[in-house]
């Protein structure tokens, strides 16, 4: 053990000298989690839209008025033609354009169809989506307020009973992306921390020249490797602990799970991603090397990785391809016990499957590392 303590202190002594490094390990993580809290989200807050009104009367009016009083949707200009207004929505001047035919009040009070045209800039399929379904809501809620006010005359006709929906969503009941995101989001900072840096360590032994020295230095294979994971292991659960603390008293996140539950499990996840990264750290000869690798590599794991898209969402091959992914069990954990406070009995699986993980990436990395080192 005075080996390894002595190795420790060598590891600890690098970093800290680093003083280029000490604000990438503690402030940047920070940062970023404020920053990509507000930035990632899927959240419609405002939408322009344009109305050309061929009806002209009082019911078209209070519909324009009713979309106007949601908060999503502001009205940027009244045009006098189709043609007008579809040339401002491809200059992504309006997000919405509605058209209402000429006899749409007529229409309601005599009880007939009255239909208009709602056309949505959907380059952004999400936000189109969005924006559809919020419009829709709307012009389901006049149609109803206008349909329950028309007298009709012949006593034969019944107006329809409407059935009303009441709505409750569990885990998150006001339905806030912030909530949803930033789980993911500390998962992701972690994960940067962890393949990165321990990337690109057994690189920069190499480049530094002291690589030589370790090798015929009385050290084992895996006081090297303890050596090379702990101090950074420290680090990222140091950040982890900050950055749930911001989520707790900064976000309002709720922690109805353990916490002990997510840091015996992101204590597990640090292992696997930072032994991921020294298997890169010994394919790779450079620091520029393993920074590249380490880079594409975490991107395929974010993308797909279930923080912005569901993973049930992605074809059949992506979704095999996620059972690779350790980025993806940690992400599903790290929900699954802060906002629905499940604990072992529903995330065991896949945490035996992240263990199973990081002993054949430890396993590869001690093999490459005696071939190397010979």
């Amino acid at each position: 053990m005075r080996i390894l303590r002595y190795l420790l202190k060598k590891e600890y002594l690098q970093i800290f000298r680093n003083k280029g490094m000490l604000p990438i390990l503690f402030a940047m993580p920070v940062f970023q989690l404020l920053v990509l809290s507000f930035a990632a989200t899927y959240e419609l807050k405002q939408a322009e839209f344009a109305v050309v009104d061929f009806d002209r009367s009082i019911l078209s009016h209070e519909l324009v008025q009713k979309l106007q009083a949601s908060d999503i949707f502001k009205l940027n200009a009244v045009y006098f033609s189709t043609e007008h207004a579809l040339e401002e929505m491809e200059a992504g001047n309006i997000k919405m354009l509605l058209t209402i035919d000429a006899g749409f009040e007529k229409n309601i009070k005599s009880g007939k169809s009255a239909p208009i045209q709602i056309t949505v800039d959907a380059v952004d399929g999400s936000i189109a989506g969005l924006i559809q379904s919020y419009s829709s809501s709307i012009i389901a809620e006049f149609n109803a307020e206008k349909l329950g006010k028309v007298k009709m005359s012949s006593a034969a006709v019944v107006l329809p009973k409407s059935v009303n929906i009441i709505p409750s969503n569990w885990y998150n009941p006001n339905l806030d992306y912030i909530t949803f995101m930033v789980p993911g989001i500390l998962v992701v900072l972690v994960s940067m921390i962890g393949i990165f840096l321990s990337g690109m360590n057994i690189v920069r032994e190499y480049e530094m020249g002291t690589i030589e020295q370790l090798n015929v230095s009385p050290i084992k294979k895996w006081q090297f490797m303890v050596a090379k994971l702990v101090p950074f292991w420290t680090i990222g659960m140091f950040d982890l602990c900050i950055g749930l603390a911001l989520a707790r008293f900064g976000f309002n996140i709720p922690f109805l799970g353990s916490l002990v539950t997510i840091l015996t499990i992101a204590g597990i996840y640090l292992i696997v991603i930072q032994v991921l990264g020294l298997l890169i750290s010994t394919l790779t000869n450079t620091q520029q090397q393993a920074m590249f690798i380490a880079w594409f590599l975490m991107v395929i794991f974010i993308l797909m990785g279930g923080l912005f898209t569901p993973i049930e969402s992605m074809p059949l091959w992506a979704q095999n391809l996620t059972l690779a992914n350790p980025v993806s069990y940690f992400i599903k954990i790290m929900r699954m016990v802060l906002l629905k406070g499940s604990g072992w009995q529903e995330v065991y699986k896949m945490v035996l499957v992240l263990v199973g993980m990081g002993a054949l990436f430890l396993g590869i990395a001690l093999n490459r590392f005696t071939k190397t080192s010979a």
